[in-house]
């Protein structure tokens, strides 16, 4: 078995498909160490010439994988060398796809990322909206979000709501529960009136307590009993407001965000982001 693996992930376009598709393979295999690069943009002969070379240098014959969505036949074949372990993923699926459909895929590099205008508009204003409303920031206009999450100081509040406004296209505000809304199970009104839209994180005491002791060590903040009790004041919120909870221990922002649209009923389609 490998101990390390050089890992390249190949595109003509940004590369982010490839890389999410590959790295979900790796994760699999968590007893092997892999060193990733990516190189989007890979669009002609002597780019890919050129990507081989560096590769074929930097790996020292140790056979590196090499993840490609690459669309052009003449420039994806140049990464078919017998020195690298080569795993195509448009070759491997678009090609029965399209025998299965009975007609010919495009086969235009990043095709869906720019093809429809409207939905990178919203996905901007979603964006935008995440920023002007993050951590309780004019919780009053809360109104337009489609997302409202909740939860006590480094709960995962932030990266979740970005990751939902980023790759969902979700209007996502966040509200931090500190002390003057915990020790009085209340929430704020502009929250109250849009509680079907929210949703409570919480985490593990152990998890919340290593976090905070790695921002502000030795405080009272940071104290396990501090972090028990503030988790169950949350809870007690949440429970009393019929909010639903999300737990973020041991959950990568992936799995927190995915969860967050299901409790709500939400899809990535813009069309049915409000109902």
């Amino acid at each position: 078995m490998w101990s390390s693996k050089d890992v390249y992930y190949i595109s003509d376009s940004t590369g982010i498909l490839v890389t999410n598709l590959g790295q979900a393979l790796l994760c699999q295999f968590p007893e092997i160490n892999f060193h990733e690069e990516k190189f989007p943009y890979v669009r002609t002969r002597e780019d890919a010439e050129k990507t081989l070379a560096y590769i074929l240098k930097q790996s020292l014959s140790r056979r590196p994988l090499i993840f490609s969505t690459i669309m052009d036949t003449e420039v994806r074949n140049i990464f078919k060398s017998p020195e690298v372990e080569f795993f195509d993923a448009f070759e491997s699926l678009l090609e029965p796809l399209e025998s299965c459909l009975e007609a010919k895929a495009l086969r235009v590099p990043g095709f869906s990322r720019h093809s429809d205008d409207v939905t990178m508009a919203r996905r901007v204003e979603a964006i935008h909206y995440c920023l002007d409303h993050d951590d309780g920031i004019k919780v009053n206009e809360s109104d337009e979000a489609d997302v409202i999450l909740l939860g006590v100081s480094r709960s995962g509040k932030t990266p979740v709501s970005v990751y939902l406004a980023t790759q969902m296209g979700l209007k996502s505000a966040n509200f931090p529960l500190t002390t003057e809304y915990l020790t009085n199970y209340r929430l704020p009104d502009g929250i109250i009136r849009n509680k079907k839209r929210a949703i409570g994180l919480t985490t593990s005491p152990e998890l919340l307590h290593n976090v905070r002791e790695k921002r502000y060590p030795d405080s009272k903040y940071a104290k396990l009993a501090n972090c028990i009790t503030e988790l169950e004041q949350a809870e007690e919120i949440f429970k009393r407001n019929q909010i639903p909870i999300v737990s973020s221990a041991g959950k990568s922002i992936e799995e927190i965000a995915t969860q967050v649209s299901q409790e709500l009923g939400l899809t990535k389609k813009p069309g049915n982001l409000r109902k």
